[in-house]
């Protein structure tokens, strides 16, 4: 590690070993095919090194990367850089506490980015602490300028999103967080596809529970992810809770729709529990 103006950075050297040890991990897990995906690792104030364009992430040499500036000029390397790394430089800019951003397409996940599905359900406890929800950019064109502009939003309220209609960003303060995202979030995607249409039942997490995890999360110095849908379950009447979200939708019209159903089974349980309780006090239609 090398410090500058106060702040601790991979060498050169250490930046392109992380970058051949996470491309050959993203290639092995399936999560890219072919020449697919890109990483970048930030090497100083105004340097980072980032993964070449036309070239397997399995099987890159040191090389092979290319040494640009945070405007994307190139300063070492004889290769071109990914049309993408307008994507990562995005992130930079946006958010100055990021040092790396990866980014592929895990089969799943990126299943749910083309439908349109945003990961947001509170089911796993490492999901919410780890990534929180993972809101989908609106569709832009790959390579083009439309596409940084349409993760712009994101870059600081969130820690990865989904792309319409093409794969996955994750970032962190290094190569190894941003990567180990990457790996959570095919996993929450891949969980969300079992519970959500193959089991087609899930119990969500309640509203206390996830606040109880978004505490954890903010101990471990992660303010960013935001907070995932909860159960409506804790009333001034105990015992009454939601119903399991049978299957997830793909829209908001659908979000909208899940959330009145919460409520129309809330207050169903609400009305049974009260008739119950006056049968058991008055009798039923005893005089």
């Amino acid at each position: 590690m090398i410090k500058i103006n106060g702040i601790q950075y991979m060498t050169d050297f250490e930046a392109k070993r992380a970058i051949l040890e996470i491309g050959k991990r993203m290639y092995d897990k399936g999560f890219v095919a072919a020449n697919d995906g890109n990483i970048s690792i930030r090497v100083g104030p105004n340097a980072l090194w980032a993964t070449p364009t036309g070239v397997s992430k399995g099987f890159m040499t040191q090389d092979m990367l290319v040494k640009t500036d945070l405007s994307g000029k190139i300063l070492i390397g004889n290769r071109k850089p990914s049309s993408e790394l307008k994507m990562h430089l995005r992130v930079y800019e946006e958010n100055p506490d990021v040092f790396a951003v990866t980014h592929a397409h895990p089969p799943v996940a990126t299943s749910f980015a083309i439908a349109g599905i945003n990961l947001d359900r509170a089911i796993l406890p490492e999901a919410v602490v780890n990534l929180g929800t993972i809101p989908i950019a609106p569709y832009a064109t790959p390579g083009t300028q439309e596409v940084p502009d349409s993760i712009a939003p994101y870059c600081k309220t969130h820690n990865a999103v989904l792309l319409a209609n093409h794969g996955a960003l994750t970032w962190g303060k290094d190569v190894f967080e941003a990567f180990y995202r990457l790996e959570s979030l095919e996993y929450y995607a891949t969980v969300m596809m079992y519970t959500g249409n193959i089991i087609r039942k899930a119990n969500e997490l309640s509203c206390n529970q996830v606040s109880a995890l978004v505490q954890i999360r903010q101990n471990l110095g992660i303010q960013s992810g935001g907070m995932p849908h909860c159960a409506i379950q804790e009333t001034n009447l105990s015992g009454f809770t939601s119903q399991p979200i049978e299957s997830y939708g793909n829209t908001k019209e659908a979000t909208d729709e899940r959330e009145e159903k919460n409520k129309e089974a809330l207050i169903q349980e609400i009305v049974e529990r009260v008739t119950q309780i006056i049968l058991q006090t008055y009798g039923k239609g005893e005089k």
